[in-house]
């Protein structure tokens, strides 16, 4: 299954995979106005046996047939916990 990766220019990390076949401009709306400008990054040919580095293939080959694409998010921040804790505290 041959896909094009596209990342966001908003939000670090936030990867956006389209299905051979679709454009951007099938996309929901909604997800768009999230995801912003985009920058190409790569064409990609998927396999069950390819290992991806923050996305299970299957899951991401299974939303591209169903859905024409696949979000991936960037990774949670481990520190966001404790900054949030700390902001919150009073001076």
């Amino acid at each position: 299954m041959n896909c094009t990766i596209y990342k966001s220019k908003r939000k670090l990390e936030m990867y956006l995979y389209l299905a051979e076949g679709h454009k951007l401009e099938d996309v929901p709306e909604i997800l768009m106005n999230s995801f912003g400008p985009s920058e190409f990054v790569m064409d990609l040919e998927l396999s069950p046996e390819r290992t991806l580095a923050r996305a299970d293939v299957k899951v991401v080959m299974s939303h591209l047939k169903d859905n024409g694409f696949y979000l991936q998010m960037p990774p949670e921040d481990p520190l966001l916990g404790l900054r949030i804790n700390e902001a919150a505290k009073p001076e």
